[in-house]
Protein backbone atom coordinates (compact mmCIF):
# COMPACT_ATOMS: atom_id res chain seq x y z
CA UNK A 1 0.00 0.00 0.00
CA UNK A 2 1.52 3.34 -0.94
CA UNK A 3 1.29 6.28 1.86
CA UNK A 4 2.19 5.46 5.08
CA UNK A 5 -0.04 5.63 7.74
CA UNK A 6 2.26 8.70 9.98
CA UNK A 7 1.67 10.64 6.32
CA UNK A 8 -2.15 9.94 6.60
CA UNK A 9 -1.71 10.80 10.46
CA UNK A 10 0.38 14.33 9.56
CA UNK A 11 -2.61 15.12 6.94
CA UNK A 12 -5.35 14.54 9.50
CA UNK A 13 -3.54 17.09 11.60
CA UNK A 14 -2.14 19.43 8.99
CA UNK A 15 -5.23 19.13 5.85
CA UNK A 16 -2.05 18.58 3.49
CA UNK A 17 -1.33 15.57 1.81
CA UNK A 18 1.93 15.43 -0.36
CA UNK A 19 1.47 12.78 -3.11
CA UNK A 20 4.71 10.72 -3.65
CA UNK A 21 6.80 10.65 -7.77
CA UNK A 22 4.78 14.15 -7.52
CA UNK A 23 4.70 17.93 -6.96
CA UNK A 24 0.74 18.00 -6.33
CA UNK A 25 -0.90 17.79 -2.56
CA UNK A 26 -4.23 16.77 -1.50
CA UNK A 27 -6.03 19.08 0.87
CA UNK A 28 -8.81 18.93 3.01
CA UNK A 29 -10.28 22.26 3.04
CA UNK A 30 -12.00 21.56 6.39
CA UNK A 31 -8.60 21.22 8.34
CA UNK A 32 -7.35 23.75 6.77
CA UNK A 33 -10.28 26.48 8.11
CA UNK A 34 -10.22 25.14 11.43
CA UNK A 35 -6.44 25.80 11.84
CA UNK A 36 -7.24 29.32 11.02
CA UNK A 37 -9.65 29.62 14.00
CA UNK A 38 -8.84 29.58 18.12
CA UNK A 39 -12.06 28.45 19.88
CA UNK A 40 -14.23 27.58 17.18
CA UNK A 41 -14.47 25.04 14.47
CA UNK A 42 -16.21 24.51 10.95
CA UNK A 43 -18.63 21.49 10.37
CA UNK A 44 -17.63 18.58 8.03
CA UNK A 45 -20.96 17.63 6.95
CA UNK A 46 -21.85 21.39 6.63
CA UNK A 47 -18.64 22.27 3.84
CA UNK A 48 -18.91 18.83 2.61
CA UNK A 49 -22.27 18.42 0.94
CA UNK A 50 -21.89 16.58 -2.60
CA UNK A 51 -19.72 14.19 -4.03
CA UNK A 52 -20.83 11.65 -0.58
CA UNK A 53 -23.15 9.06 -1.27
CA UNK A 54 -23.74 6.41 1.60
CA UNK A 55 -23.60 2.48 1.15
CA UNK A 56 -27.81 3.12 1.55
CA UNK A 57 -28.18 5.60 -0.98
CA UNK A 58 -29.24 4.39 -4.40
CA UNK A 59 -27.97 6.71 -7.27
CA UNK A 60 -31.12 8.25 -9.26
CA UNK A 61 -32.96 6.53 -12.01
CA UNK A 62 -35.13 7.88 -14.38
CA UNK A 63 -37.47 6.28 -17.09
CA UNK A 64 -36.60 8.92 -19.52
CA UNK A 65 -35.13 7.00 -22.60
CA UNK A 66 -32.02 9.16 -24.02
CA UNK A 67 -32.41 9.97 -27.58
CA UNK A 68 -29.55 8.42 -29.96
CA UNK A 69 -27.07 11.20 -31.23
CA UNK A 70 -26.13 11.31 -34.67
CA UNK A 71 -22.38 10.23 -34.78
CA UNK A 72 -20.22 13.36 -35.81
CA UNK A 73 -16.86 14.21 -36.37
CA UNK A 74 -14.84 15.67 -33.68
CA UNK A 75 -14.53 19.45 -34.22
CA UNK A 76 -10.74 20.88 -34.89
CA UNK A 77 -9.14 21.60 -31.68
CA UNK A 78 -10.23 25.36 -30.62
CA UNK A 79 -7.54 27.10 -27.99
CA UNK A 80 -9.48 26.07 -24.98
CA UNK A 81 -8.82 22.34 -26.22
CA UNK A 82 -5.47 22.95 -27.12
CA UNK A 83 -4.99 24.23 -23.45
CA UNK A 84 -6.44 21.01 -22.25
CA UNK A 85 -4.39 18.90 -24.28
CA UNK A 86 -1.49 20.53 -22.89
CA UNK A 87 -1.61 20.01 -19.47
CA UNK A 88 -4.02 16.58 -19.57
CA UNK A 89 -1.00 14.52 -19.47
CA UNK A 90 -0.07 16.64 -16.10
CA UNK A 91 -3.56 15.99 -14.53
CA UNK A 92 -3.15 12.34 -15.23
CA UNK A 93 -0.11 12.02 -13.88
CA UNK A 94 -1.31 13.92 -10.49
CA UNK A 95 -4.76 11.58 -10.48
CA UNK A 96 -2.35 8.65 -10.88
CA UNK A 97 -0.22 9.13 -8.07
CA UNK A 98 -3.24 10.14 -5.74
CA UNK A 99 -4.54 6.69 -6.44
CA UNK A 100 -1.65 5.00 -5.58
CA UNK A 101 -1.92 6.80 -1.85
CA UNK A 102 -4.63 3.79 -0.71
CA UNK A 103 -3.67 4.56 3.01
CA UNK A 104 -5.40 8.17 2.51
CA UNK A 105 -7.75 6.99 0.10
CA UNK A 106 -9.35 5.23 3.01
CA UNK A 107 -9.96 7.69 4.88
CA UNK A 108 -11.53 9.90 2.44
CA UNK A 109 -15.03 8.67 3.18
CA UNK A 110 -14.62 9.35 6.91
CA UNK A 111 -14.09 13.25 6.45
CA UNK A 112 -17.45 14.06 5.87
CA UNK A 113 -18.18 12.33 9.14
CA UNK A 114 -16.06 13.96 11.07
CA UNK A 115 -17.50 15.16 14.24
CA UNK A 116 -16.20 18.69 15.35
CA UNK A 117 -17.25 21.08 18.41
CA UNK A 118 -18.73 23.70 16.35
CA UNK A 119 -20.08 27.06 19.00
CA UNK A 120 -21.79 28.53 16.29
CA UNK A 121 -25.13 27.39 14.91
CA UNK A 122 -28.00 29.01 12.68
CA UNK A 123 -30.00 28.43 9.62
CA UNK A 124 -27.92 29.26 6.22
CA UNK A 125 -28.37 32.80 5.28
CA UNK A 126 -27.74 34.14 1.26
CA UNK A 127 -25.81 37.36 2.36
CA UNK A 128 -25.47 38.22 -1.75
CA UNK A 129 -29.25 38.41 -1.90
CA UNK A 130 -29.72 39.94 1.34
CA UNK A 131 -27.35 42.87 0.30
CA UNK A 132 -29.43 43.33 -2.94
CA UNK A 133 -32.53 44.61 -1.06
CA UNK A 134 -33.27 48.07 -0.21
CA UNK A 135 -33.49 47.40 3.74
CA UNK A 136 -29.56 46.20 3.45
CA UNK A 137 -27.98 49.83 5.00
CA UNK A 138 -30.21 48.97 8.00
CA UNK A 139 -28.66 45.57 8.73
CA UNK A 140 -26.67 45.51 11.80
CA UNK A 141 -23.79 42.63 12.81
CA UNK A 142 -23.61 42.16 16.36
CA UNK A 143 -19.92 41.14 17.50
CA UNK A 144 -20.12 39.52 21.01
CA UNK A 145 -16.47 39.17 22.77
CA UNK A 146 -17.10 36.43 25.77
CA UNK A 147 -15.50 36.07 29.35
CA UNK A 148 -12.79 33.96 28.11
CA UNK A 149 -11.25 36.39 25.51
CA UNK A 150 -9.55 39.69 26.11
CA UNK A 151 -11.40 42.90 25.71
CA UNK A 152 -11.42 44.03 22.77
CA UNK A 153 -10.47 47.74 22.86
CA UNK A 154 -7.19 46.88 25.91
CA UNK A 155 -4.95 45.37 23.40
CA UNK A 156 -5.51 41.87 24.42
CA UNK A 157 -3.79 42.23 27.25
CA UNK A 158 -6.48 42.28 30.06
CA UNK A 159 -8.81 39.51 30.54
CA UNK A 160 -12.61 40.68 31.22
CA UNK A 161 -15.40 38.60 33.17
CA UNK A 162 -17.97 39.89 30.85
CA UNK A 163 -19.67 39.57 27.59
CA UNK A 164 -18.73 42.73 25.21
CA UNK A 165 -20.94 43.41 22.28
CA UNK A 166 -20.24 45.46 19.10
CA UNK A 167 -22.82 46.34 16.97
CA UNK A 168 -21.96 47.79 13.02
CA UNK A 169 -23.40 48.23 9.94
CA UNK A 170 -23.17 44.88 8.24
CA UNK A 171 -23.25 45.95 4.20
CA UNK A 172 -20.91 48.73 3.25
CA UNK A 173 -18.78 48.78 6.40
CA UNK A 174 -14.81 47.54 6.91
CA UNK A 175 -15.81 44.97 10.08
CA UNK A 176 -12.70 43.92 11.88
CA UNK A 177 -11.47 41.74 14.55
CA UNK A 178 -8.55 43.21 16.02
CA UNK A 179 -8.30 40.46 19.02
CA UNK A 180 -6.29 37.44 19.23
CA UNK A 181 -9.38 35.88 19.78
CA UNK A 182 -12.08 33.97 17.12
CA UNK A 183 -15.32 36.04 17.82
CA UNK A 184 -19.24 35.71 17.58
CA UNK A 185 -21.26 37.28 14.85
CA UNK A 186 -24.83 37.95 14.93
CA UNK A 187 -27.00 38.80 11.91
CA UNK A 188 -30.74 38.14 11.96
CA UNK A 189 -30.93 35.56 14.08
CA UNK A 190 -28.14 33.44 12.18
CA UNK A 191 -24.73 33.05 13.69
CA UNK A 192 -20.86 33.66 12.10
CA UNK A 193 -17.44 33.37 12.87
CA UNK A 194 -14.96 36.20 12.64
CA UNK A 195 -11.06 35.20 12.93
CA UNK A 196 -8.72 36.26 15.39
CA UNK A 197 -7.00 39.78 13.68
CA UNK A 198 -8.88 39.69 10.38
CA UNK A 199 -11.50 42.17 8.75
CA UNK A 200 -13.72 41.81 5.68
CA UNK A 201 -16.22 44.25 3.94
CA UNK A 202 -19.24 43.29 2.31
CA UNK A 203 -20.44 45.54 -0.77
CA UNK A 204 -20.89 46.42 -4.67
CA UNK A 205 -17.53 47.47 -6.02
CA UNK A 206 -18.23 51.25 -5.40
CA UNK A 207 -17.02 50.76 -2.29
CA UNK A 208 -13.69 49.20 -2.94
CA UNK A 209 -11.86 51.28 -2.00
CA UNK A 210 -12.55 51.14 1.57
CA UNK A 211 -9.97 48.24 1.75
CA UNK A 212 -7.03 50.28 0.25
CA UNK A 213 -4.92 51.20 3.41
CA UNK A 214 -3.82 54.55 4.24
CA UNK A 215 0.17 53.82 3.79
CA UNK A 216 1.05 51.40 1.55
CA UNK A 217 3.25 49.36 4.20
CA UNK A 218 0.08 47.98 5.48
CA UNK A 219 -0.83 46.80 2.42
CA UNK A 220 -1.57 43.12 1.64
CA UNK A 221 1.16 40.28 0.64
CA UNK A 222 -1.52 37.88 -0.90
CA UNK A 223 -4.60 39.44 -2.45
CA UNK A 224 -7.45 36.07 -3.68
CA UNK A 225 -9.73 37.50 -6.25
CA UNK A 226 -12.74 34.81 -7.05
CA UNK A 227 -14.96 37.05 -9.33
CA UNK A 228 -18.56 36.28 -10.56
CA UNK A 229 -17.82 36.12 -13.58
CA UNK A 230 -20.41 35.34 -16.57
CA UNK A 231 -21.24 31.84 -15.68
CA UNK A 232 -23.94 30.09 -17.51
CA UNK A 233 -24.01 27.19 -14.72
CA UNK A 234 -24.54 30.03 -12.12
CA UNK A 235 -27.33 31.60 -13.94
CA UNK A 236 -29.21 28.64 -15.03
CA UNK A 237 -29.03 27.85 -11.45
CA UNK A 238 -29.84 31.18 -10.02
CA UNK A 239 -27.06 30.81 -7.80
CA UNK A 240 -25.65 34.33 -7.58
CA UNK A 241 -25.65 37.17 -9.79
CA UNK A 242 -22.92 37.67 -12.28
CA UNK A 243 -20.59 40.56 -14.16
CA UNK A 244 -19.44 41.24 -17.54
CA UNK A 245 -15.92 40.74 -17.67
CA UNK A 246 -14.99 44.81 -18.05
CA UNK A 247 -16.19 45.47 -14.25
CA UNK A 248 -13.68 43.51 -13.09
CA UNK A 249 -11.00 45.92 -14.89
CA UNK A 250 -11.42 48.70 -12.25
CA UNK A 251 -10.27 46.68 -9.07
CA UNK A 252 -7.21 48.30 -7.25
CA UNK A 253 -5.30 45.70 -7.14
CA UNK A 254 -2.14 47.84 -7.57
CA UNK A 255 -3.15 50.20 -4.71
CA UNK A 256 -4.06 47.07 -2.56
CA UNK A 257 -1.01 45.37 -2.82
CA UNK A 258 1.99 46.04 -0.37
CA UNK A 259 4.96 48.10 -0.68
CA UNK A 260 7.29 45.07 -1.27
CA UNK A 261 4.92 43.17 -3.89
CA UNK A 262 2.24 40.99 -3.51
CA UNK A 263 0.82 37.61 -4.81
CA UNK A 264 -2.13 38.03 -6.78
CA UNK A 265 -4.24 34.26 -7.31
CA UNK A 266 -7.25 34.83 -9.69
CA UNK A 267 -10.12 32.30 -10.02
CA UNK A 268 -10.68 31.56 -13.22
CA UNK A 269 -13.34 29.16 -15.74
CA UNK A 270 -11.90 26.99 -18.40
CA UNK A 271 -13.83 28.91 -21.42
CA UNK A 272 -11.08 30.53 -23.67
CA UNK A 273 -12.75 33.56 -23.68
CA UNK A 274 -12.15 34.50 -20.19
CA UNK A 275 -8.60 33.08 -20.43
CA UNK A 276 -7.50 36.01 -23.45
CA UNK A 277 -9.19 38.10 -21.41
CA UNK A 278 -7.46 38.01 -18.35
CA UNK A 279 -3.95 37.37 -20.01
CA UNK A 280 -4.45 39.93 -22.39
CA UNK A 281 -6.02 43.03 -20.85
CA UNK A 282 -6.83 42.32 -16.98
CA UNK A 283 -3.47 41.28 -15.79
CA UNK A 284 -1.79 44.75 -17.81
CA UNK A 285 -4.46 46.66 -16.08
CA UNK A 286 -3.79 45.36 -12.74
CA UNK A 287 -0.32 45.96 -13.09
CA UNK A 288 0.17 42.08 -12.77
CA UNK A 289 2.73 39.58 -14.08
CA UNK A 290 1.95 36.32 -14.66
CA UNK A 291 3.70 33.65 -13.00
CA UNK A 292 2.25 30.13 -12.92
CA UNK A 293 -0.61 28.25 -13.15
CA UNK A 294 -2.49 26.07 -10.57
CA UNK A 295 -4.92 23.38 -11.35
CA UNK A 296 -7.61 22.22 -8.86
CA UNK A 297 -8.63 18.82 -9.54
CA UNK A 298 -11.88 17.64 -8.39
CA UNK A 299 -12.28 14.03 -7.13
CA UNK A 300 -15.43 12.45 -5.01
CA UNK A 301 -15.04 10.56 -1.57
CA UNK A 302 -14.18 6.95 -3.16
CA UNK A 303 -11.11 9.02 -5.35
CA UNK A 304 -12.61 9.39 -8.82
CA UNK A 305 -13.59 12.40 -10.70
CA UNK A 306 -16.04 14.26 -10.18
CA UNK A 307 -16.34 14.26 -14.13
CA UNK A 308 -14.54 13.05 -17.28
CA UNK A 309 -11.62 14.52 -17.83
CA UNK A 310 -12.37 15.42 -21.42
CA UNK A 311 -15.76 16.26 -21.21
CA UNK A 312 -15.94 19.67 -22.93
CA UNK A 313 -18.89 21.61 -21.07
CA UNK A 314 -17.99 20.36 -17.53
CA UNK A 315 -14.07 19.60 -16.49
CA UNK A 316 -13.50 18.46 -13.47
CA UNK A 317 -10.51 20.70 -12.95
CA UNK A 318 -10.64 25.04 -12.19
CA UNK A 319 -7.60 27.24 -13.24
CA UNK A 320 -6.18 29.29 -10.59
CA UNK A 321 -3.96 32.28 -12.36
CA UNK A 322 -0.54 33.54 -10.17
CA UNK A 323 0.40 37.02 -10.93
CA UNK A 324 3.09 38.92 -9.03
CA UNK A 325 1.94 42.69 -8.18
CA UNK A 326 5.26 44.68 -7.86
CA UNK A 327 5.00 47.24 -4.79
CA UNK A 328 6.71 50.32 -4.84
CA UNK A 329 9.67 49.64 -3.22
CA UNK A 330 10.87 46.94 -6.47
CA UNK A 331 13.22 48.11 -8.60
CA UNK A 332 13.33 48.31 -12.62
CA UNK A 333 16.27 45.63 -12.17
CA UNK A 334 13.94 43.15 -10.01
CA UNK A 335 11.15 43.47 -12.29
CA UNK A 336 13.64 42.70 -15.18
CA UNK A 337 15.48 39.84 -13.44
CA UNK A 338 11.77 38.58 -12.07
CA UNK A 339 11.61 34.62 -11.57
CA UNK A 340 8.65 32.73 -12.03
CA UNK A 341 6.81 29.65 -10.51
CA UNK A 342 6.10 26.27 -11.33
CA UNK A 343 2.67 25.05 -12.36
CA UNK A 344 0.94 22.75 -9.49
CA UNK A 345 -1.86 20.96 -9.12
CA UNK A 346 -3.91 20.87 -6.16
CA UNK A 347 -6.44 18.09 -5.42
CA UNK A 348 -9.69 17.98 -3.05
CA UNK A 349 -13.24 17.21 -2.80
CA UNK A 350 -15.43 20.36 -3.13
CA UNK A 351 -18.05 21.66 -1.26
CA UNK A 352 -21.05 23.69 -2.16
CA UNK A 353 -21.49 25.06 -5.38
CA UNK A 354 -18.91 27.71 -6.23
CA UNK A 355 -16.93 27.13 -3.03
CA UNK A 356 -13.06 27.16 -3.59
CA UNK A 357 -10.60 25.57 -1.20
CA UNK A 358 -8.76 28.00 1.54
CA UNK A 359 -5.30 27.88 0.01
CA UNK A 360 -3.07 30.54 1.65
CA UNK A 361 -0.88 27.66 3.60
CA UNK A 362 0.52 26.73 -0.10
CA UNK A 363 -0.26 30.52 -1.46
CA UNK A 364 1.93 32.45 1.45
CA UNK A 365 5.30 30.40 0.73
CA UNK A 366 5.50 31.75 -2.60
CA UNK A 367 6.28 35.21 -1.50
CA UNK A 368 9.78 34.40 -0.71
CA UNK A 369 10.76 32.94 -4.42
CA UNK A 370 8.84 35.70 -5.88
CA UNK A 371 10.84 39.27 -4.12
CA UNK A 372 13.96 39.46 -5.82
CA UNK A 373 16.33 41.24 -3.68
CA UNK A 374 19.44 42.54 -5.46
Amino acid sequence: MRGSESEVSEFLSTGIYRLSNFSGVFVDPVRLLNSSYSSHQVSSTAYYSRFFQSKQEQPRTTSRKKRKRAATSPPPLNQAELRHQEVRPVLVKAHESFLEATHLLSVLPTLRNTSENSNVSGVKQSLVQLGAVWQAPLFDITLKFHSNQAHPFDNGDVPTSFVDSKVLPIFNNLVANDTSYDVEAELLDSKYIIPRHSCFLMSDMVHINKLIPENSDCGFHLIVVDPPWENGSARQKSMYPTLPNKYFLSLPIKKLAHTEGAIVALWVTNREKLRSFVERELFAKWGVKHVATYYWLKVKADGSLISELDLFHHRPYECLLLGYCFGEAATSSQKTTFKTLRDDVIISIPGDYSRKPPLEEKLLPLLFHCIIIT
